[in-house]
């Protein structure tokens, strides 16, 4: 049965990280929503005379967001539908409210939970202040927004709740604020792959 994996939590937690390291070990596809939207985002906020490196701002939210989400959705979809494991990494902000998101997404290609396993590792960091140090860490000029308006932004890293109908053995909430090791690594895996 093939494997539909979310990564999620919110910006700086590792799930990328975590996500790409697996998928690289389990030859899994790796669908991350900031990689596919980049090229279309970046020409969208450009037309609209704004930043092409904004990710976070409300006019981001309001003009790319859930092209995004369709976007991956649509990638996962097809990969699943082949017989691929897939992981998908996105925060889902949203989307996780609603307990009949999954099943939607599924049925929208003739699928369902019974036929994929659908499993999400929410990866979380306790601190808000390792948040701000790991973002600074990594560089990124989509990162600027974040942290030139960090009050606005700080209550995105609130940790949430995961309210999508699925076993609560399918749902991981991981704080990766250990540094990455093999050892963190191979929690994820079991959780994936040996139930």
């Amino acid at each position: 049965m093939p494997k539909l994996v979310f990564f999620l939590g919110p910006a700086g937690a590792g799930k990328t990280t975590l996500a790409k390291a697996l998928a690289k070990k389990r030859r899994a596809a790796f669908i991350d929503m900031d990689t596919l939207l980049r090229p279309a985002a970046e020409v969208i906020m450009t037309i609209s005379g704004l930043d092409p490196n904004d990710r976070d701002s409300p006019l981001y939210k309001t003009r790319c967001r859930d092209l995004g989400y369709r976007l991956s959705m649509d990638a996962a979809l097809e990969n699943v539908e082949l017989g691929v494991d897939a992981y998908v990494v996105g925060p889902f902000t949203q989307e996780i409210n609603n307990p009949h998101w999954v099943e939607s997404e599924l049925s929208s290609k003739g699928l369902s939970s019974k036929e994929i396993d659908v499993r999400v590792a929410y990866v979380f960091l306790p601190d808000p202040e390792q948040y701000r140090e790991r973002i600074q860490q990594r560089t990124l000029a989509s990162d600027a927004w974040k942290l030139d308006n960090w009050d606005q932004f700080k209550p995105s890293l609130l940790r949430r709740h995961i309210h999508w109908d699925l076993p609560a053995s399918s749902i991981l909430y991981f704080d990766n604020s250990k540094p990455y090791s093999e050892e963190q690594l191979d929690i994820i895996d079991r959780f994936i792959y040996s139930q």
